[in-house]
């Protein structure tokens, strides 16, 4: 019986998952093959395509997109197109949003310590719902935005995330009932309660700490006679890497259980901010091979791509699945960036067939946290961005 190997196994996955997309995207397909390279394509079908996924498992749950994961106006046009809403954290977020027609009302934003001049603008613009986490943000919102609503941010474990965010941001119970009484003090309106289980999160756990804590406090809040009437679940909805992960039905199902176990009525309104999780698989980074060289042990591979210029996730562990179109015997690789800093490296342990100087390398998985975090250091380009 012949042995596979790891190397094998992770090209013939990353050679399935390459044919399976393109397979059913033939515009996707043919563009892959002809752009300029760096390029990142995103299929806009398949992005309505989740958002009517998240809609039907959720029904209850109103959708905003987290605009941070792809900021394109493509992007933002079809998703308003398809009645979501949108979580936003700056002016220029907000003006793209805006700009394709979203009214104020569908717009939230849930980062807990926010710039002046974008509360100022939020709220001239008609935005009126704003995440807290501290007293300080609290005075800033009465006196930037009176009467607005406010939603509190508890902490919740990020254990099973490949992105956590629980330390920059979120408070304790207690803390949280006391801001929220503060907020009331202060003639802001208090509504509801917020959590982030950790980008592309894959533990079911850290849902039902979320939803568990938040009802313990909602019950709390109600005591003191604040009516809550929001609970926003955050993003964290994890999309296909190197692995498998958890799908939007097992999430939702869980999920609904928890609410109807923890909450005796229903929250006035369910939120939940996918971003990752609306984009993340529904785009390709086209890539072009630039050199290669053996060093010491190793096999180097470089791109006209770099985790300076669009796949800075790399440097925080994301590993994307990454293909050519070639045949033979499977060399181990570290691919590196297209800029002189030594920092630049994509990935290590990757196996691929050899390539040669100008073959295409399709970067699996990058719709989401990849131009936008770009830079143009060294001076080489950001991805171009083509929406079909």
């Amino acid at each position: 019986m012949k042995t596979v190997s790891a190397g094998e196994i992770q090209f013939a996955y990353a050679k399935r998952y390459f044919q399976e997309f393109v397979s059913a995207r033939p515009k996707v397909a043919e563009a892959l093959k002809k752009v300029k390279t760096p390029a990142l394509v995103v299929d806009l079908d398949g992005v309505r395509s989740r958002y009517v996924q998240l809609r039907y498992h959720l029904p209850e749950v109103n959708i905003y997109y987290a605009v941070k994961a792809n900021d394109h106006i493509d992007i933002l046009r079809a998703l308003a197109d398809m009645g979501a809403g949108f979580e936003v954290a700056s002016v220029s977020e907000l003006e793209k949003v805006l700009s394709v027609g979203v009214p104020p009302e569908k717009v939230i934003s849930s980062n807990p310590v926010k710039p002046e001049e974008f509360i100022d603008f939020a709220y001239r613009s008609g935005v009126r719902r704003f995440a807290v986490d501290s007293f300080a943000e609290v005075e800033k919102i009465s006196r930037i935005a009176p009467r607005s609503r406010v939603y509190v941010r508890i902490n919740v474990p990020n254990e099973g995330s490949d992105w956590p965010l629980s330390r920059k941001f979120g408070t304790d119970q207690e803390t949280a009932l006391e801001i929220l009484e503060f907020a009331k003090e202060k003639r802001l309106v208090p509504v509801g309660i917020t959590f982030h289980v950790g980008s592309q999160c894959n533990n079911l756990r850290n849902w039902f700490i979320g939803i568990r804590n938040a009802s313990y406090l909602w019950e709390k809040a109600r005591q003191k006679g604040i009516r809550l009437m929001v609970l926003n679940m955050g993003g964290g909805i994890p999309v296909r890497y190197m692995y498998e992960v958890l799908r939007i039905e097992d999430i939702a199902y869980y999920v609904r259980g928890l609410i109807r176990k923890y909450f005796t009525s229903q929250p006035y309104e369910l939120q939940m901010e996918p971003g990752r999780g609306l984009v993340g698989d529904q785009g390709v980074l086209v890539s072009r091979v630039i050199g290669k060289a053996r060093r010491g042990n190793e096999n180097w591979l470089y791109l006209d791509t770099g985790v300076f210029n669009g796949l800075a996730e790399a440097l925080g562990g994301i590993r994307y699945p990454v293909y050519i179109e070639r045949e033979g015997d499977l060399k181990e690789w570290v691919i590196g960036g297209v800029s002189c800093d030594s920092m630049d490296v994509i990935a290590r342990q990757v196996y691929l067939p050899e390539p040669e100087v100008g073959d295409r390398v399709y970067i699996l998985s990058a719709g989401a946290y990849t131009t936008v975090y770009a830079s143009e250091f060294n001076g080489f380009p950001r991805p171009e961005v083509i929406c079909l």
